[in-house]
């Protein structure tokens, strides 16, 4: 069975630092590309950062230069280093896996910024 467990989210003040985690189960984690998604209230799930199998990365430009994606294969385990936290991050924070067309998800964790 395919799970995708986030953790990590919580509260945080304008400025601060979150890491997020999401460990994998039932997949060849290392052969999937990962990705981390979000959803604020009332928007669309929109697209954070991707890393690939090789571990090339893409950001969304809103979180360039604040936010890293990493993984590490041999915990089945990815990782989205957020900094410098601002109010407009705030959202549900999402996994996902994906290789070949075949994508699965997680059942987020939410991010909360203060003002």
């Amino acid at each position: 069975q395919v799970q995708l467990v986030e953790s990590g989210g919580g509260l945080v003040q304008a400025g601060g630092s979150l890491r997020l985690s999401c460990t994998a189960s039932g997949i060849i984690f290392s052969i999937n590309a990962m990705r981390w998604y979000r959803q604020a209230p009332g928007k669309q799930r929109e697209l954070v950062a991707t890393i690939t199998s090789d571990s090339s990365t893409i950001y969304t430009n809103s979180v360039k230069g604040r936010f890293t994606i990493s993984r590490d294969n041999a915990k089945n385990t990815l990782y989205l280093q957020m900094n410098s936290l601002k109010p407009e991050d705030t959202a549900v924070y999402y996994c996902n896996a994906g290789n070949y067309g075949i994508y699965y998800w997680g059942k987020g964790t939410l991010v909360n910024v203060s003002s």
